[in-house]
């Protein structure tokens, strides 16, 4: 994945997730990948992106 595309799969990670607001991160991002044919290997980083900003989401609401 080239760093340009890499930014804009995450970018689009987090509005989706700002979103849909999913429960479970992790399969959230396996729908995801399988979903945007995302090449493999990216499952760590990107269940790290949308559990940041479910963080990111929940302190600000609080």
């Amino acid at each position: 994945m080239a760093t340009k595309g890499h930014n804009e799969v995450k970018e689009s990670l987090r509005e989706m997730t700002r979103i849909f607001r999913p429960k479970d991160p992790k399969k959230f991002v396996k729908d995801y990948v399988r979903k945007y044919h995302i090449m493999g290997g990216y499952e760590e980083e990107l269940t790290s992106v949308v559990e940041h900003e479910l963080g990111r989401m929940n302190s600000s609401v609080s």
